[in-house]
């Protein structure tokens, strides 16, 4: 990293993850003097971990799909779409030596299938275009006239710029430096921050039976929140059981929309659907299918067709059923109940982990204050924002990750217009 005694520049960027680097880049790229600070002691910390290491860049939706899965700000992300959607982003890359692809047609990955190789090829382009990279520098406050902001001090320096871009990240990952800088640095300026919840992140039920069902992954399975206020809140994916309740890539999607609730509630109930989709008439027609086909067969092996064995156990045992009965001599008001549980299987989420297991944060500055054609602050002139820190989240998938690089590409602009 590169270190100068200089402390005047045209632009401060505070914060060395996806959005920072981006954001230094296209700045540098314009010519701009641009320093970049990072309170640890190595760039690019949280997106090392991205994807569980594979970093997952973005994924192949049109922006109209990209933005409604952010819910309803997404059309706040417009113009960064417009400036840098998932193909710029690919063509950006492959222009700095990293060429991707997706796999699953869906999700875009390097090739390498390595975190590192972004790095790498950011940092390079960084020396290349000869950007000044501070580490273990920690910005502890703005500087500003109360009209325009002017720069930013830390412990031992202040750093002169007329703009500042904060892209310093959410509360997720703390273990990897997140401690919610970039909010104390907006409210320095006047901004809000919404209120802040973990995401991202397995959560805990109030149910112990998944705990007997912890060696199977359940494929395409769909969640939906059992509130009046939150009935058309679904997330689809993949789930597993834990000793303690569910995660999984669906558990990650609805955990960001579970924990607001979870807050006033204390105990959010979920209906989970592990059978394909299926509704109780189309489970009833398969099980008599099975039936008639296997008719010496016991109801856990029909549901077998389905469901692992121990979780279509484990529905059995919550049925009252016997499963190793077979379905018709059950009751009626047993097969009813198997048929409902088979359908919709309640769970009630109590509790989760915190900020030390969320991916993400849910919440930041406000919308509200942002300009969406630049990301600059509509209280402080000069003072941008891109990424996490403020509040826009999606699901896992590419989705926050390829926000950070478009709000980032659009903040170094620093309120030009941007082109790719």
């Amino acid at each position: 990293m590169q270190n100068t005694s200089q402390t005047s520049y045209n632009l401060i960027v505070v914060g060395a993850g996806a959005a920072g680097m981006i954001a230094a880049i296209t700045a540098a790229r314009l010519g701009k003097r641009v320093v970049l600070l990072e309170k640890l002691k190595h760039i690019g910390a949280k997106l090392k971990a991205t994807g569980g290491g594979r970093c997952n860049l973005t994924n192949t939706l049109s922006n109209e799909d990209f933005m409604q899965r952010f819910g309803r700000d997404g059309r706040f992300m417009t113009p960064a779409l417009n400036a840098l959607d998932h193909k710029a982003l690919i063509s950006f890359f492959a222009q700095i030596g990293v060429k991707s692809h997706a796999p699953d047609g869906y999700r875009v990955f390097p090739i390498s299938h390595s975190a590192l190789t972004i790095i790498t090829a950011l940092e390079e382009e960084m020396k290349r275009l000869g950007i000044t990279v501070v580490c273990s520098e920690r910005v502890e406050s703005l500087v500003s006239d109360g009209e325009s902001v002017s720069g930013v001090s830390t412990a031992t320096t202040t750093y002169s710029a007329p703009n500042v871009i904060i892209a310093t990240g959410g509360l997720g990952y703390p273990q990897l430096g997140a401690e919610g800088d970039g909010f104390t640095l907006a409210s320095q300026a006047g901004h809000t921050i919404t209120d802040l919840y973990p995401a991202m992140m397995p959560l805990k039920t109030k149910e112990v039976w998944g705990e007997g069902c912890r060696a199977d992954t359940i494929p395409k399975v769909e969640i939906k929140i059992d509130l009046p206020k939150a009935k058309n809140i679904r997330a689809k994916g993949d789930l597993i059981f834990t000793s303690t309740g569910i995660r999984g890539p669906v558990v990650l999607d609805i955990a960001r929309e579970i924990n607001p609730y979870l807050s006033k509630h204390g105990g959010v109930p979920i209906l989970i659907n592990m059978t394909k989709g299926m509704n109780e008439d189309q489970l009833l027609n398969h099980i008599k299918n099975e039936i008639h086909k296997h008719p010496e067969q016991s109801i856990l092996t029909h549901i077998q067709t389905l469901l692992p064995e121990s979780v279509g156990r484990a529905l059995c045992i919550l049925a009252d059923a016997d499963p190793q009965s077979g379905f018709n001599k059950l009751s009626g008001a047993v097969r009813d109940r198997l048929i409902k549980l088979l359908a919709w299987t309640p769970l009630t989420v109590i509790g989760h982990d915190g900020f030390k297991m969320a991916m993400i944060t849910r919440g930041g500055v406000s919308l509200k204050e942002i300009s969406p054609d630049t990301m600059e602050s509509k209280i402080l002139r000069g003072l941008y924002f891109c990424g996490e820190v403020m509040n826009l989240d999606g699901p896992c998938g590419g989705y926050n990750l390829q926000w950070s690089f478009s709000s980032g590409y659009l903040a170094g602009h620093l309120g030009n217009k941007a082109t790719i």
